[in-house]
């Protein structure tokens, strides 16, 4: 089960407005912005603009409408970031140990270059 939704997180304040972003692409449903700290050429974060901590969590209580969009916008990112011929990666972290750090689920949207192993061999 998910924590309860903080209405102080980053990416709530971010769709408050309270902190900028650079905004790659808005519906009435998502929001997607670059990452203030890119890990590869594109870093792209999607995010809903419901209250939901984890892809469990908006799985289970999005709204057709919402999924639907969050998808979408996924893709239309990948297209204004012209990632589709070489390829793209996205990566939705959840809880503690899936390396989540913001308590709003988003996406991250990679891509511009090779990205390697999706995990480090142990």
């Amino acid at each position: 089960m998910s924590a309860p939704y903080d209405d102080n997180n980053i990416f709530a304040k971010v769709l408050r407005g309270e902190i900028p972003c650079k905004k790659v692409y808005e519906d009435d449903h998502t929001l997607a912005f670059e990452d203030i700290h890119p890990q590869a050429p594109v870093h792209t974060l999607v995010i809903p603009k419901g209250k939901y901590v984890s892809l469990r969590d908006f799985a289970a209580t999005g709204s057709d409408a919402e999924l639907a969009a969050f998808v979408r916008a996924i893709g239309k990112v990948a297209a204004l970031k012209e990632l589709e011929g070489q390829g793209f990666r996205i990566i939705a972290n959840t809880g503690v140990d899936g390396g989540q750090e913001v308590p709003h689920l988003h996406v991250h949207v990679f891509g511009g270059r090779r990205l390697g192993r999706m995990l480090a061999q142990n």
